[in-house]
């Protein structure tokens, strides 16, 4: 039997179960056809590059399967009728890689990153607190408030 890719998006205001339900709903369909889901990756609400049914993020699907023809076009056509369902997309794949996928793989790089040390932070133009607890006092005279003299006037006029 040919393998497959499917790629689904769903609204942003579902919950993750309901995802989770509409990739199960697409495995029945699969599995009464006589094939089977051999990989599901759930890749998480993410933005969309533009608006879809004024939603601006999705929750992605993943589904690897094995099937015929038939029970794929059952499939694609209930995911294509389901409300929640923002875009779908199938491609015909030479072999499904158990490992996890690529969207997957990047995230878990991006955390270990984050999680990293960093090194020391350069002294800053205002101090970052690094060096002795403070500011350094500058006792230059035009750096300092000048005394006000009773003859002063702030507007100017006499």
């Amino acid at each position: 039997m040919p393998l497959y890719e499917t790629v689904f998006i769903a609204r942003n205001d579902v919950t993750q179960a309901q995802v989770e339900a509409i990739a199960e709903m697409a495995a029945a369909i699969v599995a009464e056809g006589g094939g089977e889901v051999k990989k599901r990756e759930y890749w998480g609400l993410r933005g969309l590059a533009y608006r879809i049914k004024k939603n601006r993020k999705g929750h992605y699907m993943l589904l690897g399967m094995e099937t015929p023809a038939p029970a794929l076009a059952e499939m694609e056509r209930q995911l294509g009728l389901n409300e929640d369902v923002l875009r779908s997309m199938t491609i015909r794949i030479d072999a499904i890689d158990e490992a996890p996928s690529a969207i997957l793989s990047k995230r878990g790089e991006e955390r270990e990153r984050d999680r990293g040390f960093r090194g020391p932070r350069p002294p800053g133009r205002f101090g970052s607190g690094r060096t002795g607890g403070g500011r350094e006092r500058d006792d230059r005279e035009e750096y300092r408030a000048r005394p006000r003299e009773d003859g002063d006037n702030m507007m100017g006029e006499d």
